[in-house]
């Protein structure tokens, strides 16, 4: 199987760095947001064009240096995992394991949490942060939390470890919330917050050292490898053809996600070609209409739903059958499938795990045990699942994410429609 690139712009690359998941709306413009300590200026950009097939370019690395196994079957049992706590508060379930003792940690409050957050730059991460700035507010109103002191990283390494760094100096977090923008450069950075004595909860992305009071987040990419992979292969023939969109080369989650599903593609005789895209629509729409016209395409997979909705354009604008295909929980890609009646799946990468961090300092400032790892549920959106879904999220705007899980909070559904920062 031979690989395909498309070099996209550092703008959208910069974009899209963080996350598995983003849409083309324009970002929140937050004014409650710190200034970052310092403004990384921007790399050059790369030369346009495409790589050869035969020669991989640094970029782009083979599949096998980010497949794990030992990690994908754990991955693959936790699909099926049974959950402690309640099924309505998926972002206070977990998976029973080790539990981390937090009763040197119990105060009477309000308590100021400090949170270095690798950014709000794509739809994804801008649902998120509602949700989070609604679950604050309840915690501020029962008296556990003073503030939430925030410091925007927009997708930077140095600016984020200087982010953590100021806090650390500021000394006066009674906690830090830590989404990481990269996983091995943030490390130190984590651990030098964990060296204060103050809990510090991680979430999102993990780093490369145990130190923090909980890691916080769903299964993984793997996960939502098998999940997709799976379902195209069950839909479709031996022999069939797949175009796999991906954002970008070298991100972990998206990494795992392909790896996973390019796994089961290869066992069982799907051809699957692959393309980085940068999510951008207009790039999406030329490669799909490329591959249709050098022949049938029974299959889309995307590593992130955003450019679902230009991908299915690209079928009509050829005027051939629909793919089967899977994109995100992501309103954009909801209702065109449901519009178009295409066989498809929405996976998702749990977004309610922004109130987690949260919810998990409430416990800590309590003295209640947490888990060390703490895994949330990560369930596909099925067919069957969708209208109830586009009920549920009817008058929210397209890049927002249907499984957000914040309906019981204050401000519902007015802030998320209106993508309002209380």
């Amino acid at each position: 199987m031979r690989r395909k690139m498309l070099t996209a712009p550092v703008a959208a690359v910069a974009a899209l760095a963080m996350l598995a998941a983003c849409s083309t709306d324009d970002s929140l413009d937050d004014p409650s947001v710190a200034e970052s300590a310092d403004d990384a200026p921007a790399d050059d950009a790369p030369d346009d064009g495409e790589s050869t097939e035969d020669e991989p370019t640094d970029e782009e690395a083979s599949s096998d240096e980010w497949f794990d196994q030992a990690v994908y079957d754990t991955q693959y049992e936790q699909r099926s995992a049974t959950f402690e706590g309640d099924a309505n508060q998926p972002y206070l379930q977990y998976i029973d394991g080790p539990m981390t003792d937090t009763s040197e940690f119990a105060a009477e409050g309000p308590h100021k949490v400090c949170f270095s957050n690798a950014s709000i730059g794509n739809p994804w991460r801008q649902t998120g942060w509602i949700t989070m700035n609604e679950q604050l507010t309840v915690l501020q109103d029962s008296g556990v939390i003073s503030e939430m002191e925030t410091r925007d990283a927009q997708d930077d390494d140095n600016t984020q470890i200087a982010d953590i760094d100021y806090f650390i100096a500021e000394g006066q977090c009674d906690a830090f919330v830590i989404s990481p923008n990269s996983t091995a450069a943030m490390t130190p950075a984590v651990e030098r917050a964990c060296d204060t004595g103050k809990p510090v909860v991680v979430f999102d992305r993990g780093v490369e050292t145990d130190c923090a009071t909980t890691f916080i987040h769903p299964i993984g990419g793997y996960a939502w490898g098998i999940d997709t992979a799976e379902f195209l292969v069950d839909n479709l023939q031996e022999g069939d053809k797949v175009v796999a969109l991906r954002i970008l080369p070298g991100v972990d989650v998206l990494e795992h996600r392909w790896a996973a599903a390019e796994k089961i593609f290869g066992e069982n005789g799907i051809e699957a070609t692959d393309y980085f895209t940068g999510a951008d629509p207009t790039e999406i729409k030329k490669i799909i209409s490329d591959e249709l016209a050098t022949g049938d395409v029974q299959g889309v997979w995307m590593d992130a739903g955003d450019g679902a909705v230009a991908a299915i354009e690209a079928f009509e604008d050829a005027g051939v059958d629909y793919p089967v295909m899977t994109g995100e929980d992501e309103m954009s890609f909801l209702r065109k499938w449901e519009e178009t009646g295409l066989t498809g799946l929405a996976p998702v990468y749990s977004n309610f795990q922004w109130r987690t961090p949260l919810l998990a300092l409430e416990k800590i400032f309590a003295g209640e045990e947490i888990p060390a790892e703490w895994v949330l549920p990560q369930t596909p959106i099925t067919e069957a699942e969708r209208a109830d879904f586009l009920a549920a999220n009817e008058g929210m705007p397209d890049g927002h994410y249907a499984k957000f899980g914040g309906e019981d909070l204050p401000g519902y559904p007015q802030v998320w429609q209106e993508r309002i920062i209380p």
